[in-house]
């Protein structure tokens, strides 16, 4: 047992830090006033903390990077970031992704195709109120987000695709003929 110099508390040994330099061996306060005492510290030196640690990243970027890289290789460290960034971006939460994945069936909702093993389905989204529409590739988003999401454009670009007709192709055929035939009278 140790008393708190901060607080005042006696307190378990097991809830101060350790001090190499103390003569017990332990910190004269304990974890929760240490706590405490540093959150209030960093509000009132936030920017130059941040700055701090930006100069330290840009001067040890290589260490920094593996370091990243390092964190970011553990499946639970993955899984606790993809959740985040699914709430923060569209409000929604892992498993309500999978949810949505599985009613499609797994695969992209345009062109069926699955997600590749690095590359999960895009959440494709309405911009104007930000429902969500289904997932899709990386192809199929880009070119929805390309077309700007206008159903007319996308008639336009469906009908360029859709081959012509026969009779088509010759009325376009007379009428390139029409026009040759003006331009060799014009001369």
């Amino acid at each position: 047992m140790k008393r708190c110099k901060h607080c005042g508390d006696t307190k378990s040994v097991d809830l101060f830090y350790r001090d190499t330099a103390a003569r017990d061996g332990l910190r004269p306060e304990c974890k929760a006033c240490t706590a405490t005492r540093r959150k209030a510290w960093y509000e009132q030196n936030k920017g130059h903390e941040i700055a701090r640690v930006k100069a330290w990243q840009v001067a040890n970027s290589e260490r920094h990077l593996a370091n990243q890289r390092q964190r970011r290789a553990k499946p639970e460290v993955k899984a606790r970031e993809r959740e985040g960034y699914l709430l923060r971006k569209y409000g929604i939460t892992q498993a309500r992704y999978d949810e949505l994945l599985a009613k499609q069936g797994g695969v992209c909702a345009i062109c069926d195709r699955p997600p590749s093993d690095k590359i999960s389905l895009h959440v494709d989204h309405s911009h104007g109120d930000g429902a969500i529409r289904g997932l899709l590739c990386f192809r199929c988003n880009n070119a929805l987000g390309d077309l700007g999401d206008d159903p007319a454009t996308l008639k336009r670009a469906i009908a360029y695709l859709t081959p012509p007709s026969e009779g088509d192709l010759r009325i376009a055929a007379l009428v390139r003929a029409r026009l040759e035939r003006e331009l060799l009278r014009q001369r």
